[in-house]
């Protein structure tokens, strides 16, 4: 809701003032790729490992937004819906699997693809997708969101 809200209001009724916070929009960005990709696997609670994947894929929603381009806003778009249906899935997955065996820590839940196998199956497809492995939709979002960064004419990345 929040980067809907950045697309909608700030870049639209506010243009002037989203240019001139974009690179603050892309150092918070990158502040919380890092710091997310960084605590994530110290987490051994499933949701909280979850929740940290989110907080990263959102920087790279707001590395798009304040890319001021195209190409990034498209792929923060892309973004946005990519990460809705998937963060949506593996949240459900994950309080499904709890229903199913009770467990939430991640160094007990040894076996689900015994116990559990479409359930796993599922959580393993999605989480690729969460990765952003070529060929998902997570992947095709964030290197559209790259191309943005890169073309950007504020940031001079490429000379064009």
């Amino acid at each position: 809701m929040g980067a809907y809200g950045l697309v909608r209001i700030n870049m639209e009724l506010l243009p002037h003032a989203h240019s001139m916070f974009s690179p603050w929009l892309m150092v918070v960005g990158t502040i919380q790729i890092i710091y997310a990709a960084s605590t994530s696997p110290g987490q051994r609670n499933l949701k909280k490992r979850i929740a940290y994947s989110s907080v990263s894929h959102m920087g790279f929603i707001i590395i798009g937004i304040g890319s001021i381009t195209d190409p990034g806003l498209n792929g923060a778009i892309l973004q946005i819906i990519s990460h809705g249906f998937i963060g949506a899935a593996l949240f459900f997955l994950a309080g499904t699997s709890y229903d199913r065996i009770r467990l939430v820590y991640l160094d007990e839940m040894g076996g689900m693809a015994i116990s559990i196998p479409k359930i796993f199956t599922m959580f393993t497809i999605l989480s690729m997708a969460s990765l952003a492995l070529p060929g998902m939709s997570g992947f095709v979002a964030e290197l559209i969101v790259f191309f943005g960064i890169i073309t950007s004419q504020k940031y001079f990345l490429i000379s064009k």
